[in-house]
């Protein structure tokens, strides 16, 4: 194999495994500046993280899991009401 088509085959290889692990990667909730994890106010699948059953993002299975939260804007959650009550600092104890 030549120099240059290794230089190619390297680059390439480099760029889908730069692609692959960046495609994965969402921000931790501690790098959300101004937000703050707010449970029980996420509608099913569209949760950013856990404290649950389930690993992470839109992983819930109903709407207003109290293990489950959503980023708000910080100082919002306990001002969200939903039909099972208001927003939560803390993950609902089962």
């Amino acid at each position: 194999m030549s120099t240059t088509a290794k230089t190619v085959t390297a680059l390439a290889l480099a760029g889908a495994l730069g692609a692959a692990l960046s495609a994965g990667y969402a921000p931790t909730p501690a790098s959300a500046a101004g937000q703050e994890k707010c449970y029980g106010v996420a509608l099913k699948g569209q949760n950013d993280c856990k404290a649950g059953m389930h690993d992470c993002a839109g992983m819930s299975t109903t709407d207003y899991d109290g293990q489950s939260f959503k980023l708000v804007p910080a100082g919002t959650c306990t001002t969200m009401k939903t039909p099972n009550g208001m927003g939560m600092l803390e993950p609902m104890k089962s």
